[in-house]
């Protein structure tokens, strides 16, 4: 019994050793930590496998915990604190203030968050931090100062607080005041436009890091995207955006996405000229198998880790049986990234019958080309297919298929 126990522990060992060393790894290429923000409002059991599989990428969660919103009104978020708890990484419990509540209900917030700590770690949670995600006009920064002091002040010592900080209050001479009531800063550089200019603008993002910077004498980190969104309209408070929860909102939106090469590129810029007090990206957001809108986990540790992010397609022909020359046709993303489908697709063949695309695609027909042209644009996931469309065709031209990205 006591050589099973040892055994079990050593195995333990070996493995927190081995998650220690490859953050570590992963440190050291960038300079940075890397941290992931867990934002879903329903936990389902797809969060254990990501989180499981998400291990050796990041070294802390920030989790999604309380919801002010001026029409929805409170909502906590029943995260799965068992689940949390064998994970067992550092965790910053994070509230969304909704920039458009006329005021903060201050004394109602701060009593919320005390006892959501608590709870937390009543329930062995390794709570390190509070951060709190509020929107602010600038002209409402002095209130939010307030605020951020108040709270401190009741917050336990060992409980850091951090503040998510925008672009747009760069210029303000009352930034400096509310970042000096945190222990720590995060500025998203992400989905701070209009939806009509795109979720993320590279050379835009890097200008506001280094303003930043410059502004804080504070450690920082950077908030990425690792998804997109639909833009389906405007209403009387602006633009309607649908990410990670469907607004049941009938008809098609425009979808907005960033392309992992986008982020690869500005972090290898960042990287080169690194700014003071940076200490690391925090990605928005933990990657759900069922979240289409969001990067695969694939493609979020191929930008990670800086591997090569070139997009490889493949048609698979798959023959019927019992049926002459019917094939059914299959476009399969190989590579290690997510991309968008691919413009055109077109295969040489002799003697075709009959063929017709299916899904995003449109069919022009000659005698010997069938050619399937993308009507509507989608992401495929690395290492997922998607139907094309089928051909009844006599003879097929050996290397007579050509994928246009």
């Amino acid at each position: 019994m006591k050589r099973w126990l040892a055994a079990l522990v050593l195995i333990a060992l070996g493995l927190a050793a081995w998650f220690a060393g490859h953050q570590q790894a992963l440190r050291q290429a960038s300079g940075w930590d890397q941290q992931v923000y867990v934002w879903q409002r329903v936990w389902t059991p797809q969060h254990a496998d990501a989180l499981a599989r998400s291990r050796d990428l990041f070294g802390a969660l920030r989790v999604l915990a309380l919801q002010v919103h001026p029409r929805e009104g409170w909502r906590e978020i029943p995260a799965d604190l068992s689940l949390l708890k064998r994970d067992g990484r550092p965790l910053w419990l994070v509230a969304r203030l909704d920039g458009q509540l006329p005021q903060l209900d201050q004394e109602a917030i701060i009593q919320r968050l005390l006892a959501l700590t608590q709870r937390w770690q009543a329930a062995g949670l390794p709570v390190t931090g509070v951060e709190i995600d509020h929107d602010a006009a600038t002209a409402r920064l002095p209130d939010y100062q307030r605020f951020l002091q108040r709270l401190r002040q009741r917050l336990p010592a060992a409980l850091q607080l951090g503040i998510t900080a925008l672009p747009a209050w760069i210029g303000s001479p009352n930034l400096p005041g509310v970042l000096q009531q945190a222990d720590s800063s995060v500025l998203q550089v992400h989905a701070v436009l209009s939806p009509q200019q795109g979720l993320f603008d590279g050379p835009l993002a890097l200008r506001w890091v280094r303003q930043y910077a410059a502004v804080t004498a504070k450690p920082f980190r950077v908030a990425l995207p690792a998804y997109g969104m639909a833009l389906l309209g405007f209403d009387a408070q602006g633009a309607q955006v649908e990410s990670e929860s469907s607004l049941r909102v009938a008809g098609n939106g425009r979808e907005l996405t960033v392309a992992p090469q986008q982020l690869a590129d500005f972090l290898q810029t960042l990287a080169q000229q690194t700014p003071p007090r940076l200490r690391g990206v925090i990605w928005f957001r933990l990657p759900l198998a069922d979240d289409r809108r969001a990067w695969s986990l694939a493609t979020l540790r191929a930008v990670i880790e800086r591997r090569p992010l070139n997009v490889d397609w493949q048609v698979k022909f798959r023959p019927q049986p019992q049926q002459n020359g019917l094939y059914d046709l299959i476009i399969h993303n190989n590579g290690p990234v997510d991309a968008p489908l691919p413009q055109e697709v077109v295969i040489r063949a002799d003697d075709c019958l009959a063929a017709d695309a299916v899904g995003n695609y449109r069919l022009e027909s000659a005698p010997q080309r069938q050619r399937f042209i993308r009507i509507s644009s989608d992401q495929l996931r690395a290492g997922q297919s998607r139907p094309l469309g089928w051909l009844r065709c006599q003879q097929l031209t050996p290397g007579g298929t050509l994928v246009t990205p």
